[in-house]
């Protein structure tokens, strides 16, 4: 079977007003359109349309009834559109996500109370790929070394030197657990805001853009200490179809521009600045692996005449992509969601079932009509992993 599925973008505060409207065509609604969710997640369960007016979870109950596979996916895809930055985060792995969900089960702390941690008891690893010509984002902490020189290219003060102090140290983790611990939870509001006011005024060449990045979020989040946490992570640049991976624990905020997202089916989220929400500073850094790294790039590999695949090599998720104007091919894992993205998109199954899609379309797949065959548009298929 294929059905075409919607949904209706989220208006959190950072979305862009006018990204997804673009992607499809129309004119924008005047309202922040931040995600557009293509899954059964039970916080937006895509339409689907099939005359029954039943959500994709409704509908994967009755048909895994009827099949004998999982109910449920294992996976959610989403257009993202950031036109502001997004907190700064953290995701637990399988292991922490089962503890944690438990312990505040046990305490008796409301599923949906503000400052709760785990909404569940899975991971959330996460790919996304650049959809805009650039899309900006935060990723994983930068070389100690690297970080050192941007830091004394800040105007001294008393911030700036409590800074420094913790990130001279022989282990490159620990200085770097040790500053964040500091900027979040036990520095002075002055001492911060005299890093950032440090950060607003300085000159760099190397760090040009990790500098007008800082003036950018002080202007966003005034005071916000998030701010000096972006200091220390390495800010990406990627350009449309390139992606990176996030794996649990590695620190990442998306700043500017439209995505493809997939990730495991979780809502957990340990938040680390940028927000006025909730931060639990203990279990953040609990859950961060402070290893500086180099960005967490992804690249896809080849499968076929026109199309790639970008794997991260877990069981949760894969992400297919046909370019445009490729007639491509893509074998399936399980259920599936193909969402078109520019051009006319024509999908085809071994059935024989075909179905056309416009940009920012989307339909669900049953695995019987692998391998799905595409003609004329660009297309993301989302899969379980192998």
């Amino acid at each position: 079977m294929l059905i075409e599925i919607s949904n209706t973008p989220r208006d959190y505060a950072w979305g862009s007003p006018t990204l997804i409207a673009d992607l499809e065509g129309r004119t924008p609604s005047g309202a922040p359109e931040a995600e557009v969710w293509f899954g059964d997640h039970p916080g937006s369960p895509a339409l689907v349309h099939d005359g029954s007016d039943r959500t994709l979870d409704a509908w994967l109950g009755a048909y895994a009834a009827q099949a004998g596979v999982a109910a449920r996916l294992p996976y959610l895809l989403k257009l993202l559109a950031a036109g502001a930055p997004l907190s700064i985060q953290v995701h637990p792995s399988k292991d922490q996500a089962v503890e944690g969900f438990a312990r505040e089960e046990a305490a008796g702390v409301p599923r949906d109370a503000g400052h709760r941690n785990y909404k569940d008891d899975n991971h959330k690893p996460e790919v996304i790929v650049a959809l805009s010509d650039t899309f900006t984002a935060l990723a994983g902490l930068r070389d100690l070394t690297a970080t050192l020189r941007l830091i004394s290219a800040l105007e001294d003060g008393e911030g700036v030197r409590a800074l420094r102090e913790r990130l001279h140290a022989a282990d490159p983790a620990a200085a770097l657990r040790a500053a964040i611990g500091w900027i979040l939870g036990e520095a002075d509001t002055a001492l911060v805001e005299q890093i950032i006011a440090a950060a607003a005024s300085a000159e760099s060449d190397e760090f040009a853009d990790e500098l007008t990045l800082a003036r950018t979020l002080a202007a966003a989040y005034p005071a916000d200490p998030g701010i000096v946490v972006a200091l220390l992570m390495n800010l990406v640049q990627l350009r449309r179809g390139e992606a990176i991976f996030v794996p649990a624990g590695v620190l990442h905020a998306y700043v500017a521009g439209l995505g493809v997202e997939i990730m495991a089916a979780s809502d957990n989220v340990l938040r680390g600045g940028l927000t006025p929400k909730h931060i639990d500073v203990a279990e953040l850094l609990a859950l961060v692996d402070f290893r500086p790294a180099e960005p967490p790039i992804l690249a896809p590999r080849p499968a076929g005449e026109g199309t790639e695949v970008f794997a991260p090599g877990i069981r949760d998720f894969a992400l297919a992509h046909v370019r445009e104007g490729d007639a491509g091919s893509v074998e399936l894992e399980g259920v599936a969601i193909v969402l078109a993205v520019t051009g006319e998109a024509v999908v085809s199954g071994a059935s024989g079932a075909s179905i056309p899609l416009a940009p920012g379309r989307a339909a669900v797949v049953t695995p019987d009509e692998s391998p799905l065959t595409f003609a004329g548009g660009e297309v993301f298929v989302a899969m379980s992993g192998e």
